[in-house]
């Protein structure tokens, strides 16, 4: 059941971000929804947090930042095969329990797909 609401999940919010960008996401605005994660995120190399980094995060795979002490949830789901794209950070940041069972990050998610959208536009050219 879980793993079928994290496909679907990853499934619309794909659809959300191709049809976001499409219609024009907003970088400041995404930096504004940033500012909930700035609490615990840098977007500093190695500089980290209660959370990691998220320099360089588009790319990588989950649970592998240096320096950083992971949940077993996040290393296992980095072993599993999971890798940060915009679709599956996005899909992670609306829930992100139930996405990476076992992780540390306590976020409750977002909800609002614009803002979600916003985000992914904000840290894809902030986190470069």
């Amino acid at each position: 059941m879980k793993k079928a609401l994290s496909i679907a999940a990853v499934a619309a919010v794909s659809i959300v971000i191709s049809m976001g960008y499409a219609n024009a996401t907003d970088v400041k605005k995404g930096k504004k929804v940033f500012n909930k994660c700035k609490a615990c995120h840098t977007l500093v190399a190695d500089k980290h947090r209660i959370g990691p980094s998220l320099a360089g995060v588009f790319g990588r795979k989950a649970g592998t930042a240096t320096k950083y002490k992971f949940s077993k949830g996040m290393k296992k789901a980095g072993s599993g095969g999971l890798v940060w794209t915009e679709e599956t950070m996005a899909a992670y940041l609306v829930k992100p329990r139930a996405y990476v069972k076992g992780t540390k990050m306590t976020f409750a998610g977002l909800k609002k797909p614009k803002d979600v959208e916003n985000l992914m536009a904000f840290l894809k050219e902030a986190t470069k």
